[in-house]
Order: structure tokens, then sequence, then C-alpha cells
């Protein structure tokens, strides 16, 4: 069984891999640009919790910029996370950065998957990724897709995330020693447009044959799902701050610490997915409600009101005045750009 389904998932992956702008053409031997594992890396950060087609231009857009991980050493943090603006999971970009300066202090990436752990910001998961991928070692790569496929393959029927030490087991159990960077990636690839979370193509699946959970009859039953936690709903408050006219808007930074932590944004009363915000304005003044805007994250949902003061007076603490004609370039965080937007929209 086990030789079959790596022949038979390779075989496949060289007829139907994906042409990605970061991924080697299967079965070609690894690039010997010594960027290759820094791409490799870049796109695995990027693509947690986002999607390809979200990722591609913010992909070229950073190799644009910062062509190796040397460039993005030298990076400063406000450029990086106004870069990576609106891709969400801002820790990401803070990591990215941190580990960057790792590599390139060492003077490039490890090979291996144990040394690879142990850079800021790189899980089990990258760190298997980018040692199959990038260096071409043995290594269990076990994303989401990956996850799926496995469950199904083997009708691991305990619920997550319990069930994550068996899928991995078997996951290992059909990696081979040779091209495990390709059968990662084919793994991925199967999740995403055969083995699908929802009415699964068991009929093009070159897998089907081996798959207890097709032949148990229930494949889009697995893997088990723990039941749905209920999300919170938050509010707060955004301020939009002007002066000479509305040309400028005061900006601040968020802390480094917390919800998009590090990143440009407008002022606001210190909301929480914990906890609303106080409504309680920077500065006092005849302040008008714009109207409010919402947004999801993972542990809360939040309804966000914008209110509008132009003002001659300097907000407290740090933060800059941004020209208005400017504000796309800022690299507000998605949620700040809906405030911005509508602020603008009712100016």
């Amino acid at each position: 069984m086990t030789a079959s389904i790596s022949d038979n998932l390779l075989a496949w992956y060289d007829r139907n891999a994906r042409d990605l702008p970061w991924r080697n053409p299967p079965g070609r031997a690894l690039p010997g640009d010594p960027a290759w594992p820094y791409r490799v890396w870049l796109s695995e950060v990027m693509l947690q919790q986002t999607t390809v087609a979200a990722v591609k231009p913010y992909f070229a857009k950073f190799v644009e910029t910062w062509p190796d991980v040397a460039a993005l050493a030298a990076a400063s943090d406000d450029d990086v996370m106004a870069a990576w603006a609106g891709l969400g999971y801002y820790s990401r970009a803070r990591n990215l950065v941190k580990c960057a300066r790792a590599v390139a202090a060492r003077g490039g990436f490890p090979a291996t998957e144990a040394e690879l752990r142990k850079l800021p910001g790189l899980g089990d998961y990258t760190a298997a990724a980018v040692a199959a991928i990038a260096f071409g070692r043995r290594a269990v790569v076990v994303d989401a897709n990956v996850e799926r496929v496995v469950a199904r393959l083997f009708a691991i029927d305990e619920p997550l995330p319990g069930a994550r030490r068996a899928i991995r087991a078997a996951a290992d159990s059909i990696t081979p020693a040779a091209r495990s960077g390709d059968f990662a990636q084919a793994l991925m690839d199967l999740g995403s447009h055969v083995c699908t979370s929802r009415a699964p193509r068991c009929l093009i699946c070159p897998l089907a044959a081996d798959c207890a959970g097709r032949l148990q009859g229930a494949p889009d039953q697995l893997p088990v799902k723990p039941p749905k936690k209920v999300v919170p709903q938050r509010t707060g408050t955004a301020f939009w701050i002007t002066r000479a006219r509305g040309k400028e808007v005061w900006l601040v930074t968020r802390p480094a610490q917390g919800m998009l932590g590090g990143m440009r944004a407008l002022p606001d009363d210190g909301w929480s997915a914990q906890a609303d915000g106080s409504g309680k304005p920077p500065l006092a003044g005849d302040w008008q409600r714009l109207g409010a805007v919402r947004h999801g994250f993972t542990h809360a949902h939040l309804t966000l009101e914008v209110r509008r003061l132009d003002t001659l007076s300097r907000p407290r603490g740090e933060g800059q005045w941004w020209p208005v004609e400017k504000i796309a370039e800022a690299g507000l965080a998605t949620l700040f750009a809906k405030a911005a937007a509508l602020a603008l929209a009712k100016a």
C-alpha cells in the first residue's frame, strides 16, 4: 500500500502540479540559486492560514523589493509591516523579520529540520516544509490539506485535535525518502483541488483505490472536527483625527504584542478580543459619528464605530501626521483600511 500511494501520488503530481511562482517544477533538481531557500521559506510563511490567490501578489512584491534574505534582514520593521498589510495574522510579519535577521547573521538557512526549528517563528510545519522543499530532506509535512487527505486515506476518526498524532504517524508511513518535497506538495495540491473539504472528487483521485475513508462510504466526514466555539462579538471605536482642513490624519503604531501588533493604525479606544472598547476619545471636541465597519478575527468579531474630528491640537502620545491623499501607502491593517475608507467616503 505504501509504495503504491507514494508512486501513484507522485505520478499524478508530475502531470497536475500547480504552476506557482515559488515552486520548482516536479521532478527537477533543486535550483542552484542561493536565494531558493529564502523563496520557499517566504512562501510557506505567507501561505499559513491564507489562500494561494491572496499570497501571489504579496510574494511578488516581497521578492522584488527584498530579493534575498539579506535584503529582508536589512529592511525596517515599518516597511515590512506596511508591505504585509492586508495579508493578516501580523505576528507572522514580525517573526518574518526576526527570522530573516537570524538567518542573515548565521550566513544562510540551515538545511535540517531540527536546526530550522530553532529559527524565530518556525514551527514544526514550516521547518519540515523548508527542509523537504528547499533542501530535499525527508521530512513529514502536515498542513490542513495534508491532514484532511491522510485522515481520509487511513480512516482516522478520532476528533481533532487529538487525531493529529495519529495523522502525523500515518503521513510519516507514506512519505518516501526520495522526492519528499514533491510528495508534500502533491498532498497539498490533492487536498486543495481533489480531496476537498466538501464534495471530495473521489472519481478522479489517484489514491481512491487505497482510501479507507472512501471504502467506508463517507470520506467527507473526515477528519472529525471538534464542536465550533462561539465567537464573541466585540465593539470598539476608531478615531479619524485630521488637521489642515482634513489634509493630514493622525496615525499611530500599535504595540508590538497583541492584535495587529506593530501595524500603523488609527487611534482607538482599547478594544480587544477579550473586551469591548471604552468609547472614550483621545481628544475633547465635537466628534462626528460616521458609521461603523465590521471585521472578523480568529477569536472575535468586531464592530468598529468610526468618529471624526478636525483639530488644531496634537493628540497625546506617539504618532505621526500622514497625508490623507497618501493613506493607501500607510500600510494600514485591513480593519483600519476599512475605517479609513469609510471616513474618506463621508468626507
